[in-house]
């Protein structure tokens, strides 16, 4: 057995064992291992691949996986061509930035996220609208590979459905599997639930309005009876410093309190004034009896 050989069956079995919900991969028959059908959901919302489910072929060099795949898409999709093969980094026509490491898995993952891409001249690549896009979007579940052994005839949306199934019994998590999240629901179904979520929201607005409303006159009429109210207990003095810091309004500033603190300050420095004349008149005395010491002195030396 090649190593390709056995690296392709070690590829399925894992995809087996720990499936996807975005995506199904195995080969067109158990005798060739490296031609291989795949299954993808289009990206998430907003993309107008949403709701998509695209049918594609990848083809395995022998050499793999020394050498990159190569990738077409069977269904039309608005992105790429069909039956054409795609020029993308993780493709053929790209050895040099194909990496061994990277599998049928990394490939498929980095495929579903280069769709939302624009195509700029890329080979095998298409510039459409989104609404064309979208329409592709929305015929795209019920298409069917006819040489597909794996599909056996069934559309894309029943390949995903059933191997949604798998992915439940291995414990993995599926979202969206009826088509109404993330993979799409019909226009009119659609457009009920957006207006109806439209009137909520707009229901929700009017509530909350007349709550602010509500709130706002219960406000106006406690607040004129709150200041005629006198306080009950003497409010704190407050110190100098805090006083020229706060921007209350004049009305809820208490101005009996100012006094005190005038008086304090005045208190604070006519205390601190006769220590400053007492020390003025001590240095005085000091040099006069220091002058009259040495006219004494000049005087007993004549």
């Amino acid at each position: 057995m090649s190593p390709s050989t056995r690296r392709l069956l070690k590829e399925s079995a894992d995809l087996q064992t720990n499936p996807s919900p975005y995506f199904h991969a195995a080969p067109v028959s158990e005798s060739n291992l490296f031609d291989w059908h795949f299954t993808l959901l289009g990206p998430p919302p907003p993309s107008p691949y949403a709701g998509g489910i695209y049918h594609g072929r990848i083809t395995l060099p022998p050499t793999y996986p020394l050498r990159p795949p190569s990738f077409r898409f069977l269904t039309p999709s608005g992105r790429f061509e069909v039956n054409r093969e795609i020029c993308l980094s993780i493709s053929g026509h790209h050895e040099e930035t194909w990496q061994p490491a990277w599998g049928i898995r990394t490939a498929l993952i980095a495929l579903r996220s280069f769709m939302d891409g624009d195509a700029k001249g890329q080979v095998g690549g298409l510039d459409v609208g989104e609404e064309v896009r979208r329409a592709y979007a929305r015929s795209s579940r019920g298409w069917r590979c006819e040489a597909c052994e794996g599909s056996r005839g069934r559309g894309n949306e029943e390949v995903m459905r059933e191997w949604w199934g798998v992915c439940r019994e291995a414990g993995v998590r599926v979202e969206g599997e009826d088509f109404g999240g993330e993979f799409g629901v019909d226009e009119e179904e659609k457009e009920k639930g957006d207006e109806k979520k439209k009137e909520e929201e707009e229901e929700g607005v009017d509530e909350a309005a007349a709550a602010g409303a509500d709130a706002a006159v219960t406000a106006a009429t406690d607040t004129p009876r709150v200041q005629q109210e006198p306080p009950s207990q003497p409010q704190p003095q407050p110190q100098p410093q805090q006083q020229l810091q706060q921007h209350t309004p004049p009305a809820t500033r208490p101005s009996v309190p100012a006094a005190p603190a005038s008086a304090s300050a005045s208190a604070t420095t006519s205390q601190d004034t006769p220590w400053l004349d007492r020390a003025i008149v001590g240095v005085i005395i000091a040099l006069v009896a220091m002058i009259l010491r040495r006219l004494t002195r000049d005087m007993d030396l004549e």
